[in-house]
């Protein structure tokens, strides 16, 4: 990622110009129609989370969805109108959608459980690949897909795509120029209050269906919610976890499910910074949220938005949006001035739309994802070790093994 070295002096007497530069830092340079040609990815998995992102897709410049592949015949009859292309393929196999030489690409939002053998199968086709986060089910296929990356020519993509979102870009410059000062804890939060529970017209398919609420399919409200905050815990903090302690349980919702409806873990990195995650599904009072807790200011960040807070007892020069050469300490203590950011186009698109951007630009042009297979092995090895530690009560360690 770019980094920009900017000076508080510099700052306070460019701020504008500085903003402009920090909001870029690192995306993607993309504009809408600026590609000569498509590239052609092919859907595994429509249920709701594809049929989403499939929407988004059809909006976005140099990216056609010609193929899909899901078991439910239910999930595949409306998929047609996200295509571009009249006559888009459908699979009941993904093996079969593989040996389509006309896919470039594969988008993978299956079940957790699927991930890693889909994406291996789908490498080896020589298929690009973009896969939801959790990047694998367990810790021993996060490594071993580490492995399967060396030699390859190919682009893999974890669906972090907060990454590729303007905010978090101008508050990891913010955090390495030291305008929090020292960073000690980060407090997240991502709850729900709803049972995860889908309609299931065939009992037989209750698994396949809700398959979030059982562990054969999926690591539960870690894998699928706090994923996303931890795997920002690690880029903000430059790295993995240690170690983390965790408790959890299945308290609210007692309607035979099997992952939990409740986590809260706390995990250390490097310099003894904790970062503490909690995801619940009996709440959602602020439902998504982050604090970053530095020695001269804090960060509060909700979904879209991010307001800094000064120490009262510090003396801070920094960043306060739209007045130009001010002073943290002229807001008075309790008080937060909003973060201004801006995305690359100005079009404040969903963050999932600019990880597309970005995926379509790194096999167009041979780069690297921001989200990639190191990124990815971090984020899952770290939740399942926050799930091991709610399930067993025993501390988790980082292993050097885990670190390929």
């Amino acid at each position: 990622m770019a980094h920009f070295n900017i000076s508080r002096r510099k700052f306070l007497s460019n701020g504008s110009i500085a903003l402009s530069g920090l909001a870029m830092a690192g995306l993607p340079n993309l504009a809408f129609g600026q590609y000569d040609q498509q590239v052609r990815i092919g859907l595994v998995g429509c249920g709701q989370r594809g049929a989403g992102v499939a929407s988004i897709i059809k909006t976005l410049p140099g990216m056609d969805l010609i193929a899909y592949c899901d078991i439910v015949d239910a999930h595949l009859q409306p998929m047609k109108q996200y295509s571009k292309s009249a006559n888009p393929k459908y699979y009941k196999h993904y093996q079969e959608m593989l040996r389509n030489k006309e896919v470039d690409a594969v988008y993978i939002a299956t079940p957790l459980n699927l991930h890693y053998q889909m994406v291996v199968d789908a490498l080896d086709a020589g298929k690009h690949v973009y896969v939801e986060k959790t990047m694998t089910y367990d810790i021993k296929q996060a490594v071993n897909l580490v492995h399967k990356m060396k030699g390859k020519n190919l682009v893999l993509q974890v669906g972090h795509q907060y990454r590729y979102y303007a905010m978090y870009h101008k508050i990891k410059q913010i955090i390495d120029d030291n305008w929090l000062g020292q960073v000690t804890h980060i407090e997240s939060q991502y709850n729900r209050n709803d049972n995860w529970r889908r309609q299931v017209t065939d009992p037989k398919m209750e698994r396949q269906i809700n398959w979030r609420m059982y562990r054969e399919y999926s690591g539960g409200v870690m894998a699928e919610l706090a994923a996303h905050q931890i795997d920002i815990a690690n880029w903000m903090l430059g790295g993995h976890p240690l170690k983390v302690v965790g408790l959890g349980g299945i308290d609210y919702w007692k309607d035979g499910r099997e992952t939990n409806d409740n986590v809260r873990a706390i995990y250390e990195y490097a310099n003894g910074v904790k970062s503490s995650v909690t995801s619940i599904l009996s709440n959602q009072n602020n439902s998504y949220a982050i604090r970053i807790l530095g020695s001269k200011a804090t960060l509060d960040i909700r979904r879209g938005s991010a307001v800094i807070y000064p120490e009262p007892t510090k003396k801070v020069l920094g960043i306060v949006d739209g007045v130009t050469g001010a002073t943290i300490e002229s807001i008075k203590p309790g008080q937060g001035k909003p973060l201004l950011f801006e995305s690359p186009d100005n079009k404040n698109l969903d963050p999932t739309a600019y990880a597309f951007m970005a995926f379509a630009d790194c096999i167009k042009n041979g780069k690297k994802p921001e989200s990639n297979v190191f990124t990815g092995r971090d984020a899952a090895i770290a939740v399942h070790m926050g799930n091991a530690a709610a399930d067993t009560g025993v501390m988790q360690l980082w292993k050097p093994e885990y670190s390929v």
